[in-house]
């Protein structure tokens, strides 16, 4: 079909809340905090993009993501790269991205082990509106407060390194393996595009543009699979009308019509821009 409609999964989280994102309902107060809406059944690895929203009332782990090449050589599909657009945040809120200054692999893991890893990261004020990509092998931690929309490379394939004392299962082998313990460096965003189209990302893995309401023309090529995922408003692609909250995906040639004011993200494999 050239536009879907997804289902959603609601997964809960320790790190969780209750009170989510307009679009979804709240998580009944005798249940677990619901961590992430995904748009896709967890284990479906034949998509290649997966799309996320988070709702962090705590931190989540220190932790980091193989990439392409050092999964395949697991035996898995694709590494995780990923970026967040941050909708909602307290005045607190930070998100952790890399070292403050490089670091050795040695010093890492002692810090995993007795705390002071939290120190050695650069831990980042954000804030309504921010956009940040994170590839694979950047130590990362998002912080409590946030409501984000992720766009990643579809890998369930997460190293913790750290969880603030809590009894979960630490992967440090293989996390210190993957790890590039260096200041992070942001990616720089090709930017305004025409059209009412804004490029934040464009490769190495996938594109993601970020589109005002009106007419959008899609020209996606044979195979390829586009998502999109409304922050605010509605319309219609393909006959099938979508509003905030949801993700339909799009593949081929099709026209997509948003409401004035709408806010839509489309995302889609590949290092350049479609052609339209």
């Amino acid at each position: 079909m050239p536009a879907t409609l997804l289902q959603t999964h609601r997964v809960e989280k320790p790190w969780g809340r209750h009170d989510l994102w307009p679009g979804f309902a709240d998580q009944p107060a005798d249940q677990d905090p619901i961590g992430e809406i995904w748009f896709q059944e967890p284990g479906d690895t034949k998509p290649d993009l997966l799309i996320k929203y988070l709702f962090t009332a705590k931190p989540l782990s220190v932790q980091v993501h193989p990439n392409d090449e050092q999964a395949h050589a697991r035996g898995l599909p694709r590494g995780k790269d990923e970026c967040w657009n941050i909708l909602a945040a307290r005045p607190d809120s930070t998100i952790a991205l890399g070292t403050h200054e490089p670091i050795s692999h040695e010093r890492l893991r002692n810090g995993a082990l007795d705390g002071s890893i939290e120190g050695l990261l650069d831990w980042k004020p954000v804030k309504p509106g921010d956009f940040l990509y994170c590839k694979s092998d950047t130590i990362h931690a998002i912080g409590g407060g946030l409501t984000v929309i992720e766009i990643q490379q579809n890998s369930e394939t997460t190293y913790r390194l750290y969880d603030y004392g809590s009894d979960r299962e630490l992967h440090l082998i293989d996390g210190i393996a993957v790890a590039d313990p260096v200041p992070y460096v942001p990616v720089t965003s090709p930017g305004d595009a025409g059209d009412g189209r804004y490029v934040q990302v464009e490769g190495p893995k996938f594109v993601l543009e970020r589109w005002q309401g009106g007419e959008h023309a899609v020209a996606l090529p044979a195979g390829t699979t586009g998502w999109l995922v409304p922050i605010t408003g509605a319309g219609e692609v393909g006959g099938v009308a979508w509003h905030a909250g949801q993700c339909v995906t799009v593949t081929g040639t099709e026209t997509v019509r948003a409401d004035a004011g709408a806010d839509v993200l489309f995302a889609y494999p590949g290092t350049t821009r479609m052609a339209v």
